[in-house]
């Protein structure tokens, strides 16, 4: 690649985010991936930058380092996100308010440091890294869901701000991926005294099987690689083993209440 474009990409220590620097590195593009803690990782196969998104200082320290050595930023895959799971009677809000703080304003956070770049610049592109979790309000991981869905809604509202700017962006919602996603989920305890208690325990053992079966992060960095060299981009993309993908399109077809008893059977909730 004769003038690399360089690629900034939160969260890539493990998963989706060090499959597809991984993968766009061999490609010739430069990748430059944040974590909270690089030092942890000394071995790491592209650059790693100190970046917390829950801290705007951290963000824009990054971003001026970034500039400095690079001089731009051709696409930011905002892809730091974090996990939660259980029931929503039985949440504490303080990580709930973490959940939301990482996985929706922490990308906001990104952007508008970014973006500024980008005006300067005149070009761009953003890639947020949703959840096909955001299309349905998932038992037991009500949060994650509607953390993810409100990154939907606020790039369809980004999109229509930028129309007159050079810049674009889009979402990719992966489904089940084979990531270390389940080590960092924060999980309600399971209480034996509890009403959900068994469908809590299934449901919970059903997460990780989904995740243990699901596509290889790879498949989701060819996805990215895909959007980065396409020309126009659309609102919204997928990724996933087939069922997950077309269940957008299934719940818009069928009745409420019938894709909802197939929601809950799929969970062994009747």
């Amino acid at each position: 690649m004769k003038n690399p474009r360089i690629v900034l990409i939160t969260g890539a220590s493990s998963g989706i985010g060090l499959a597809t620097g991984n993968y766009l590195c061999t490609l010739g593009f430069k990748v430059i991936g944040t974590s909270r803690t690089p030092s942890k990782h000394p071995n790491h196969p592209f650059p790693l930058v100190t970046m917390d998104v829950l801290n705007s200082d951290s963000i824009q320290n990054a971003i001026n380092q970034i500039i400095a050595e690079h001089n731009c930023i051709d696409v930011l895959v905002n892809n730091a996100g974090m996990g939660m799971a259980g029931p929503v009677e039985e949440l504490e809000m303080e990580p709930l308010d973490k959940v939301f703080d990482t996985n929706l304003k922490g990308p906001i956070r990104v952007m508008q440091f970014t973006l500024k770049q980008m005006h300067k610049q005149g070009f761009g592109k953003i890639i947020n890294v949703a959840s096909l979790a955001g299309d349905n309000g998932l038992p037991f991981r009500g949060v994650y869901s509607a953390s993810k869905a409100a990154l939907m809604r606020i790039t369809e509202s980004l999109r229509l701000e930028l129309r007159h700017t050079p810049i674009q962006c889009t979402t990719l919602s992966p489904g089940s991926i084979q990531t270390p996603i389940a080590a960092s989920r924060f999980y309600a305890p399971l209480k034996e005294e509890s009403v959900y208690y068994q469908h809590y325990k299934s449901t919970l053992q059903d997460m990780d099987a989904h995740v243990n079966k699901g596509l290889k992060p790879v498949q989701v960095a060819i996805k990215i690689k895909k959007l980065i060299e396409a020309k126009k981009l659309k609102p919204h993309y997928s990724v996933g083993p087939f069922l997950e993908v077309v269940s957008p399109i299934i719940k818009f077809l069928l009745p409420q209440r019938m894709y909802e008893n197939l929601i809950a059977s799929f969970y062994n909730l009747n």
